[in-house]
C-alpha cells in the first residue's frame, strides 16, 4: 500500500472517519494539520489538477471563516490567483480532508469516492 498525504484537522469528524477509513484498507497515512500548514499556491494549483475538480470546490463553503469574509459574493469578482493566495493563507478555507498519493486527490469524505480511488490498490 502506498503512504497517502492527507491534509485535516484532528478534530473535525469527517476527517477522523477518513483517515480511519484508509487506515482500515492498509493504507500508511501522512497527517497535516490544514490549518497550521495549509498546502502553499504551487501545491493546490497542482492539486487542484489533480483532482479534476474546480477550484472552488476546495473552498469550504459551509465554514466560519468563509462566511465570516462574505465569499460567497466575492469570488466571482477575484481572480484565480487571489483565490489560490486566499487558500493558501488560511486553512480554515479549505475543505477537508485533502488526500493525494502524489498522483490522483481526492477532496471531502464520501465512501463511494474512496472506494473508487482508495479501495483497491
Amino acid at each position: 500500500m502506498s503512504q497517502l498525504k492527507i491534509y485535516q484537522y484532528s478534530k473535525c469528524s469527517t476527517c477522523r472517519n477518513a483517515v480511519k477509513w484508509l487506515q482500515n484498507k492498509g493504507h500508511e497515512t501522512e497527517l497535516i494539520p490544514i490549518f497550521e500548514q495549509p498546502p502553499g499556491p504551487e501545491e493546490l494549483e497542482d492539486l487542484i489538477s489533480k483532482s479534476g475538480l474546480e477550484l472552488k470546490k476546495f473552498f469550504n463553503t459551509s465554514g466560519e471563516v468563509y462566511k465570516e469574509l462574505k465569499l460567497k459574493d466575492k469570488l466571482r469578482d477575484m481572480s484565480r490567483e487571489e483565490q489560490i493566495s486566499l487558500l493558501s493563507s488560511n486553512g480554515r478555507l479549505i475543505k477537508r480532508p485533502i488526500v493525494t498519493d502524489g498522483s490522483k486527490v481526492t477532496v471531502g469524505f464520501r465512501e463511494e469516492t474512496f472506494e473508487e480511488a482508495w479501495g483497491a490498490q
